[in-house]
This record gives C-alpha cells, structure tokens and sequence, in this order.
C-alpha cells in the first residue's frame, strides 16, 4: 500500500483492543524478574493495562528492592521479550472480536485507510504477540515503547511514522484503545480516539475520559466504516 493514497490514519492499541493473550505475558514477566531476583518471583497480580513495557519493567525492579534505571532495567526488559514468545502458547488468547474483519476489508478494500500501531509494547513485544495470533503483516509501522517517554510521547512518534512529513487533516486521525491511556494519546496528537471496553477498563470509566467515540465493542466492518465518516 503506497502511504501516498492514505487519507485516514488508524493507530491501533494491542492489549485488549486487538487481542488478548490470557496475560500470558506474566509469565515471561516472572521469568525475567525471578532472573533480576536470582529467586521466584510471583507477579499474577500485576498490573499492566496502559502501561509501556518499560514502565512494568521499572515497577517490577522497583518492587524488588532494585535500582529501576540503566542496564537493569535493559536486561530485564530483553529477557522478557526473549521469553514471550516461548509462553504465549500457556494461555488461551485471541484475536478479538471484529479485529480481524475490519483490518482484512481494510487492507482489500480502503487503500486510503493506513493502518498503523501505538502500543507500550516494545517493537520485539510487539511482534510476537502479533505474529502468533496471525496480525501482524496487516500494519504499516507505527510507535513502540523505548526507555524513555510516556504513552504520549509514542504517540507522537507514531505521527510522524505514520506521516513522514506530510501535512495531515487531523479530522481523519484515530487512535483505537481500550484504556485511559490510548484517550490521553489520542488528546495528545490531536486525534479522535475510540475507546473499547474491550480490556481492563469498564465502558462508563472510558467515557469518563471524553474519548470521541467509546463503545462496549468494536462494531461491524460496515458500521466502523461509517463511524470514521461521522469525522467529515
């Protein structure tokens, strides 16, 4: 797809807006801190909904007792991604529902429609959690975590990614989530955000956060197109 037909720009959130992994990422998370601890460590109550994987990275160490910054922070970060892909067979994931309908119609159908990723996950994150579940040839490129910068921060990275100078009609930007964050990404870059009570977050507490659209889950192909064109 030339990036010179694309008109509207999609950022799609991963965790509970495309698919769910079972929180099988906890595991590659206990293997990783139990490697920092040199002990197990149990993490199942961990939080991670709107999180970088760097900020669970840091709060993980912080928990244990270590510095969170520098080369630590680094090593448990890669052996997490290092893992994940050997434990995301542990649970029972998926792609959810309408995910995979919108993004095929999509790329067959809408080369004015770029489809694009904002996520916390680190690119290697990213990647296999996308590739095991079948998802991943569908996106042009996006913004992932790094050590530095919040959410909005790869928010406005995936901008720039996604529009390689180009001037943009931010009136056919979105952002699609389903916590508080990916609304404060949206804000951040100006876009329509599309909150779905998809992941963690019930659907009164995303409205809460005056996203521009927020629903109980993504709609039909053809009711998802029309919602885009409310934007014109």
């Amino acid at each position: 797809m030339s990036d010179d037909n694309v008109t509207f720009l999609l950022f799609w959130d991963i965790d509970g807006t495309l698919l769910t992994t079972g929180r099988a990422g906890i595991f590659a998370w206990e293997e990783a801190a139990s490697d920092a601890a040199g002990y197990p460590v149990n993490l199942q109550s961990l939080k991670t909904a709107g999180l970088t994987d760097f900020s669970i990275g840091r709060s993980i160490l912080e928990d244990l007792g270590f510095p969170s910054d520098g080369s630590r922070l680094s090593r448990i970060v890669r052996k997490y991604e290092e893992v994940l892909p050997l434990v995301l067979p542990h649970r029972q994931g998926r792609v959810l529902d309408g995910v995979l309908d919108i993004l095929e119609y999509v790329r067959a159908n809408r080369p004015d429609l770029g489809l694009y990723l904002l996520t916390g996950n680190t690119p290697d994150g990213a990647k296999a959690k996308l590739t095991y579940y079948g998802l991943f040839d569908f996106f042009q490129g996006g913004a992932f975590a790094d050590v530095i910068g919040d959410r909005t921060d790869i928010a406005r990275r995936a901008l720039a990614t996604a529009t390689k100078g180009r001037s943009v009609d931010l009136e056919h930007v979105f952002v699609i989530g389903d916590t508080p964050s990916d609304v404060a990404c949206g804000r951040a870059i100006g876009a329509k955000t599309i909150a779905v009570a998809t992941g963690e977050y019930q659907l009164e507490v995303l409205r809460a956060e005056s996203p521009w659209r927020a629903l109980s889950v993504l709609p039909d192909v053809k009711m998802f197109l029309s919602l885009l064109g409310e934007a014109d």
